[in-house]
Formats: structure tokens, sequence, C-alpha cells
């Protein structure tokens, strides 16, 4: 495994040192979302960010900022208050067995040991949906969380764990995919009970959904909502104003897309509308500058419609659709 991954593995930015604070901010931004939405995201993060200081000091509305786009905004959150928390009581030591990391908001098993493994070289071993998929494999039969924990902790290398546990999560992501895996490629093939792929699992129907926005401008301003701060999704993003259904009378839309968050797929309409169309988003609604939205919590939908219309207007900024 070690070989094959001394080889192989691809060159990602937070493999190119054992820097936890790095490290981590990957792990989070990793989570349910796929690599290559990641490496963008990553690299605007740490040059707003770059220490764990400058990120202990941020305020909650900038951090959510920078993550729009990811999704999942409690892992931002959550994040940014066990920053506080290494910064305030632990004067910026970083923990460093997979234990203490554990004890943070929004760290749990996996997470705490990847990043203890890798950054401080703890012998613990790590189980994700690519590591439990390649055990499954090897073994020929679904084992349960569990027992894919205790036998990762068994194949674990003693001497190199970080690098151990990126071989068979990098495995997983890259040989031992769910569909069509590579077994002629893979280091284990001659020990693998499987060679090949599990019987595809019925997926359950993707839910469909039809949803309109206002995009009401003021001289060079836009009006955005702000979601409730109890708001079960997203809580405190700023987005554009909703429509409900029928106020549009027929309307042509400035703008028409697809959007996919879990297991609902949105087919998204938005309609020019004047300022005194919108007494229903008088509630939690403010007039933005586009150099003001650049700087905001926007949801991920909001920032996609905002740069698919400026790009619409050939133009890079959301200043084009202001004017």
């Amino acid at each position: 495994m070690l070989r094959w991954y001394d080889t192989n593995r691809r060159d990602l930015p937070w493999r190119r040192n054992r820097d936890p604070y790095r490290i981590w901010i990957s792990e989070i931004m990793l989570q349910q979302t796929r690599v290559a939405a990641v490496l963008d995201h990553y690299a605007r993060f740490l040059r707003r960010f770059p220490t764990i200081k400058s990120l202990a000091a941020a305020r909650e509305s900038s951090v959510l900022a920078m993550w729009s786009g990811l999704g999942y905004y409690h892992r931002a959150r959550r994040m940014h208050q066990a920053v506080k928390l290494i910064a305030r009581e632990r004067r910026g030591r970083f923990p460093r067995t997979a234990e203490d990391w554990a004890s943070l908001p929004g760290i749990g098993r996996y997470t705490a040991a990847a990043i203890a493994s890798i950054s401080f070289g703890e012998a613990v071993a790590v189980v994700d949906g690519n590591v439990e998929r390649v055990l499954q494999r090897l073994h020929g039969e679904a084992q349960g969380k569990e027992a894919a924990w205790q036998q990762a902790g068994i194949l674990l290398d003693r001497k190199r764990p970080g690098d151990f546990n990126q071989a068979m999560m990098e495995l997983g992501a890259t040989i031992c995919t769910p569909r069509a895996p590579q077994c002629p490629l893979c280091p284990l093939n001659l020990f693998c009970e499987s060679r090949g792929a599990e019987r595809p699992r019925l997926q359950a129907a993707r839910k469909r959904q039809a949803i309109s926005y206002a995009l009401a401008r003021r001289s060079s301003s836009l009006l955005l909502v702000r979601r409730p701060a109890e708001a079960s999704l997203m809580a405190g993003m700023w987005e554009l104003p909703s429509l409900p259904p029928g106020l549009t009378n027929g309307a042509v839309p400035l703008l028409q897309l697809r959007h996919s968050i879990t297991d609902t797929d949105y087919h998204v309409a938005v309609f020019a509308m004047l300022p005194d169309q919108l007494h229903d988003a008088a509630t939690n609604a403010q007039w933005f500058t586009y150099r003001q939205c650049q700087r905001l919590p926007l949801t991920g939908l909001t920032r996609k419609v905002l740069r698919r219309l400026a790009l619409a207007s050939n133009d890079s900024t959301v200043e084009s659709i202001c004017r």
C-alpha cells in the first residue's frame, strides 16, 4: 500500500506539509464534498485566513462568506468555534492526539484520527466511506462500521500511520471506486476476495422542486434577504428574495438554471422585479452594493445566480448586474 501510494498519490495542496491547521481545514472541507470542488475554496480560504490567529479573530460572517459555495455551513461554524477555543484556551497550541481533537466542536472520530495521524504521527486508523468500501471488498463481506474501524486498526502501518491512512483513502477514491473499480491496478488485488464492484444499490428517486427568485435593483445596489438565525439550513446567510407562485404572471425570467442540494434537484428561475413589488421581502431585507455583496455570506445558490448573471452580461463582477 505504501509503495503504491508513494508512486501514485495525487498532488493535493494539503499533502505538501503536515501543518495541522491546513490539514484540519482540508478535512472539514472534504466532508461530503468532492476534491475537485474543494481545491479552489481551499486556496481562497487560506489566502484570507493563513493562520489560526487570523481565523480566530475573524467574524463569523466573514468565515461564512469565504465558505460560500461549499454548503453544509454548520461545518464552518463549528470549525470557527473550535479555532477560537484553541486560540483562547490553548494559547494557539493544537491538540496532538485523536482523543484531544475529538473534544473540539465539529470534530468527530474520523476527522480527529485523520489530523492526529497525518500531522503528529499518532498510530490511529481512519475509516471514511472510501476506506470502508476497500475493507468490505477486501474481505468479501460487509463488516459494519465498528468492525471496519477494528480491521483498519489491525492493518495500520505504525511507522507511517498518516501516509497509510491516506493511501487507503486514495485507493478508494481513485481505484476501488463504487462503480467500475480498476482491479488490475489495485495493489491489494492478490488479497482481495471481491475483485469487482458490488451489485448497485437501488437509489431513492430524487425530489424535484421549482423555485423563483427576484432580482431587484436600485441604483448600483441589490436587494438581499437574510435567512432567520433559527433556520435549519444556512441560518443567517443572505440570498435573493424568493417569489411566491403566480407573482411573475407569465414574465420571462432573466435566468434559469438547475441546482442540486442533497436529494433534491431545483429548477430555479430569476425574474427582474421592482422594489415596490416585493412588500413581503421587507423583513430581514437590505440593499447592498456590489462590493458589499462580495464580502457577504451568500448562499451557494445566490452566489451561483449572481455569477451566471454577471457572465451573461460579459462582466466578471457583480457590479455589472447592479447597473
